[in-house]
C-alpha cells in the first residue's frame, strides 16, 4: 500500500525507518520530512495545515494510509478530515486530541473518573492563580493549558518564580496556549513514560521509556522537548505496568468513550511513580520524541498492522514483540537551545558516526542541500544505540556521537544516568 507520514522530526524519522521495513509498504512519502529521510521515503512539500492540500495529495498519489506524527495537526483536526474522505488514518480525532490540547481538560477528566494525578487549579486570572500558589506553597508546577512544543511547563522553586511564570504565561509568552494555565501540586518520585495503542475500546501496551526533559546535566535548567531517552524504563516493572493500565489507562479510554470522544491512536502517559504508585502528570496524543526513537529500535514486529488496527477498531487482534535489548537515544541540539539558536550550520561525518549496525542516527531539525546536511532546528539529531545493557548502549551512543563534526551543536553527557546507577548497584 502507499503510505504518507506527516511530520519532520526525529520521531517521524524513526517511524518512517520502521514503516519502510514493512512488507505492506509500497510507496512511502513523508511531508515535509527532513535531511535524513530521503533514502527511506519521498519527501514532499505539503502545507499540513491546509487540509485540502493534504487530501488532494492523498488522492493524487493513491495513499491508502496516513500516519500523523506531531500533536498540532491532530489537535487541528487533520485526522477528522482525512477519515471524512475515507482515507485510513492513524491518529485521534480533534475531539480526542484535546487530551494534549488542553491540560485543564485532562485534569478535569482525571477528577471525574478518579484517575490518580496531582491536585490542581485552572486559572485565567493571574491574581487568583497567585493566591492559589500562596495557599499551596512551593515547589509547584505552572503549565500553559495548550500546546507549547514541550516548553510550557515551569517548576517553580519559590514564590517569585511562580509569580513570574504566571505573569509570563498569561502575558502571552506561549501565545494562545497560555490563555489559561494549570497550577499543579509538585509530585515527588521517578518519571516514566508508558505507551499504549488503542482503538477507542481495547488497548495494546506498547512499551515504556524514560526521557530527560531538562537541558542541563543532572536534570538542571529549563525544560526542553527532550534531550534524550532510553527504553525500557526499569521502574516500570510488570506490577507497575498493571497498576498503570488498571488505574490510569483503562479509566481514560472508557472515560473518553463515555464523553463522546473515543480515542484512537497512541496514548502516551507521562507518569510520576510516587510512594503511592503511578500518578498521571500529563497525556500526549502522539509518540514521544525522543522516546519513539528508542521504541522503534526495540520493536521487532511489523509496525504497520498495529497502527492500522487502531484506525480499524481491531487492536485486540494484533500483537507485537520486542527485543530484550536496551535502546538509548542522545539528542544533539543547536547551541543556545531551548533559547535562540543559529541555523544552517553544516554537520559532517554522519555516515562514519552511524556506520555500526547497532547505531541509527535519526534526523530532526536538518535539511539536505545537495550532499550537505545543514541544521535548521533546535533539536537536530538523535544518536540512537541498541545494546544488552543501558551502560553499553550509553557508551555506544556517545562513541558514535563523538565522531560527528558539528561545533555548533551540544548534548547532555548523562543520558540514562538513573538506569546506569540501577545496573551498577
Amino acid at each position: 500500500m502507499n503510505i504518507l507520514v506527516i511530520g519532520s522530526g526525529g520521531r517521524e524519522h524513526s517511524l518512517v525507518w520502521k514503516i519502510a521495513q514493512s512488507d505492506l509498504t509500497d510507496s512511502l512519502y513523508v511531508a515535509p520530512g527532513n535531511g535524513g529521510m530521503g533514502e527511506l521515503a519521498i519527501c514532499v512539500e505539503l502545507n499540513i495545515s491546509d487540509h485540502d492540500d493534504v487530501v488532494k495529495f492523498c488522492i493524487d498519489k493513491n495513499i491508502n494510509f496516513v500516519v500523523i506524527g506531531p500533536e498540532a495537526p491532530l489537535v487541528d483536526g487533520l485526522s477528522d478530515r482525512l477519515i471524512k474522505e475515507n482515507i485510513t488514518t492513524f491518529g485521534p480525532s480533534s475531539a480526542a486530541a484535546i487530551l494534549e490540547g488542553s491540560k485543564g481538560f485532562t485534569k478535569d477528566l482525571c477528577a471525574k473518573y478518579n484517575i490518580p494525578t496531582a491536585a490542581y487549579g485552572r486559572f485565567k486570572d493571574a491574581s487568583a492563580a497567585k493566591k492559589f500558589v500562596a495557599e499551596k506553597g512551593t515547589p509547584i508546577v505552572i503549565k500553559a493549558d495548550g500546546l507549547a512544543a514541550g516548553k510550557g511547563v515551569i517548576i517553580a522553586e519559590n514564590m517569585d518564580q511562580a509569580n513570574e511564570a504566571i505573569d509570563d504565561i498569561l502575558g502571552g509568552q506561549f501565545g494562545e496556549a497560555g490563555a489559561e494555565l494549570v497550577v499543579e501540586e509538585f509530585l515527588l518520585g521517578e518519571e516514566a513514560s508508558f505507551f499504549v495503542l488503542t482503538d477507542g475500546e481495547n488497548i495494546l501496551p506498547f512499551g515504556t521509556a524514560q526521557d530527560h526533559k531538562r537541558v542541563g546535566e543532572g536534570d538542571t535548567g529549563p525544560n526542553t522537548g527532550g534531550m534524550g531517552a532510553y527504553s525500557p524504563a526499569p521502574v516500570m516493572d510488570k506490577a507497575m505496568i498493571d497498576r498503570t493500565i488498571n488505574e490510569i489507562i483503562m479509566p481514560t479510554v472508557k472515560g473518553m468513550k463515555a464523553e463522546g470522544r473515543p480515542f484512537k491512536g497512541v496514548l502516551f502517559a507521562g507518569l510520576m511513580i510516587t510512594n503511592k504508585g503511578p500518578e498521571l502528570i500529563e497525556y500526549n496524543v502522539r509518540f514521544g520524541d525522543p522516546e519513539c526513537q528508542t521504541l522503534m529500535m526495540r520493536l521487532q514486529s511489523d509496525i504497520v498492522p498495529a497502527l492500522m488496527a487502531c484506525a480499524n477498531g481491531n487492536i485486540d487482534k494484533v500483537g507485537v514483540s520486542w527485543t530484550d535489548d536496551v535502546a538509548l537515544s542522545v539528542v544533539m541540539a543547536a547551541n543556545g537551545y531551548p533559547g535562540n539558536y543559529e541555523k544552517n550550520s553544516e554537520i559532517k561525518n554522519l555516515d562514519q558516526a552511524g556506520a555500526a549496525d547497532n547505531i541509527i542516527i535519526f534526523h530532526a531539525g536538518t535539511k539536505k542541500r545537495d550532499s550537505t546536511i545543514l541544521s535548521v532546528g533546535g533539536r537536530v539529531l538523535n544518536i540512537t544505540a541498541r545494546a544488552s545493557s543501558v551502560k553499553e548502549a550509553q557508551n555506544n551512543a556517545y562513541e558514535a556521537l563523538d565522531k560527528i563534526n558539528w561545533p555548533q551543536g551540544f548534548c547532555r553527557r548523562d543520558i540514562g544516568w538513573r538506569a546506569v546507577e540501577r545496573e551498577e548497584n
